[in-house]
């Protein structure tokens, strides 16, 4: 006799109504409305003092446009800089408490009675947190070119267009990485605050201390036993190879292809790569797509990875009345 139970319907039925309930409440949320304002104010003070410098060298630069994303007047960073440092804070912001807000507020029992599977309660609030990280960073987009069209009186060219807008692209992707590791976090643990601390903590850990140890890790990997030219490569792309695990060091080298087109390689530049090239000349948008598709790859492929991990464990959670 077969036991198992049979699926009725579709399992993404409700879908739609988790994910606007979701974002509605994202967008009206005091924590969202606090952490809109942070970037807006960010995004223009970084933005208005980059136009500051930037003005003197209209109609040398074929790029300008490109440079109110990095460049940068002290005391302030550049805004890409910003950029990295706070789409991961909002992107947990968003999710930490998604699935152990429910347990704790006693109403996951009654979500899941009504006709809604698991499967698209959890992908409803991921797509509900996505989707609102896109709203939030196509808003700043929107007025970091507003400020540049009104500030500096030059029109963007379509490759400057098209360049910050696939750096945008990416920007989602990376904060899509942080959105899984706390929608994971409020899956394991119960506490909302443990998940936070949880998913700062491996921020933390991939922004501050991974690029040392992937230096220490390095040499015992790939050790230089005669001093070889060779041997010397070879620890330099072991080294690059480990820190690329990190999220962070990913979207800081998709940010340098995308947005400075000179840079011509990501890692150690040969002899032979220079053959026929004109230094500082700007790389066309297909061959910066070129360095950075595995980048981009290795975005997407950790934020669906994350988010499969998520919904085994939810899958296997007891759930009780």
């Amino acid at each position: 006799m077969n036991l198992r139970a049979e699926r009725e319907g579709s399992p993404w039925k409700g879908l739609w109504a988790v994910m606007t309930k979701e974002m509605a409440d994202h967008l009206t949320s005091v924590r969202m409305q606090i952490l809109e304002a942070l970037i807006a104010l960010t995004a223009f003070v970084t933005v208005y003092a980059a136009i500051q410098k930037i003005r003197t060298v209209i109609g040398h630069d074929p790029f300008l446009f490109l440079k109110l994303f990095t460049e940068n007047r002290e005391p302030l960073p550049a805004f890409v800089g910003l950029l990295g440092f706070l789409v991961p804070l909002v992107a947990i912001a968003l999710a930490f408490d998604a699935i152990n807000g429910e347990f704790n507020r006693r109403t996951i029992s009654r979500l899941l009675a009504q006709p809604i599977y698991r499967d698209a309660l959890l992908f409803g609030k991921f797509l509900a947190g996505f989707f609102t990280l896109a709203l939030m960073l196509v808003a700043i987009w929107l007025l970091v070119m507003g400020l540049g069209l009104l500030l500096l009186g030059v029109p963007p060219r379509g490759e400057e267009v098209l360049r910050s807008f696939l750096h945008l692209g990416a920007c989602l992707f990376y904060g899509g990485i942080w959105l899984a590791v706390a929608l994971l976090f409020s899956v394991i643990f119960r506490q909302p605050a443990t998940a936070a601390l949880a998913s700062i903590a491996v921020w933390l850990f991939f922004s501050a201390f991974w690029v040392t140890i992937a230096e220490a890790l390095a040499p015992l990997l790939r050790p230089v036993h005669f001093g070889l030219p060779e041997e010397y490569l070879a620890q330099v792309q072991a080294t690059m190879a480990l820190s690329r695990l990190s999220p962070n060091i990913l979207y800081g080298e998709i940010t340098l292809a995308l947005l400075r087109p000179e840079i011509r390689a990501l890692g150690p530049l040969l002899a032979f790569q220079l053959q026929g090239a004109i230094l500082g000349s700007p790389l066309p948008l297909s061959q910066s797509l070129l360095l950075i598709w595995p980048h981009l790859t290795g975005l997407v492929a950790s934020t669906i990875l994350l988010f499969a991990l998520s919904y085994v464990l939810f899958q296997r959670q007891e759930i009780r009345a």
